[in-house]
């Protein structure tokens, strides 16, 4: 029940602000589409923890930032190699075992891996990713990396 109490009290909010209008129409339309969507999310049976993770909460508020400083970070890194007239890639493939123990954790990692430019995730269907880097050392940045604790903090693991 929490979960879905959750679940509606997200949508009606993120409704708010896509409206930006606030007449008793649009506010009861919100109200009522949230309703329906939360209904048929229950129906479905995905209001559950990988559906709507509502405990990574407040400690994805925390990761979030990072892995958006990470992005910058790579992003830069990705042009300045980009911009280099010898382009000096080295294409590597990399397999890891992730320390992440839940579903949501590992696909976490995975898209965060593959949010940072240089690194894309290509396997993780099993309890070890593929990871395809631009260059040898950001290949192998993502083994035992900054990136994996966080995500097992953010999962509450660590």
């Amino acid at each position: 029940m929490f979960r879905s109490l959750s679940l509606f009290t997200f949508l009606y909010l993120f409704w708010l602000l896509l409206s930006g209008f606030f007449t008793a129409f649009l506010l009861s339309a919100g109200i009522g589409s949230a309703l329906i969507v939360t209904w048929f999310a229950r129906r479905m049976d995905v209001v559950d923890d990988e559906g709507h993770p509502v405990l990574l909460g407040a400690r994805a508020l925390i990761y979030w930032p990072w892995l958006f400083k990470e992005i910058i970070k790579s992003a830069w890194d990705v042009s300045k190699i980009i911009m280099n007239p010898k382009l000096p890639i080295s294409p590597t493939l990399v397999r890891f075992k992730p320390t992440q123990k839940t579903g949501v954790g590992l696909v976490l990692h995975a898209n965060s891996i593959t949010l940072t430019p240089g690194t894309i995730t290509i396997d993780a269907q099993t309890q070890e990713f593929l990871v395809h880097g631009l260059t040898r050392a950001t290949a192998q940045g993502v083994v035992d990396s900054e990136m994996d604790r966080r995500v097992s903090a953010c999962e509450g693991k660590a």
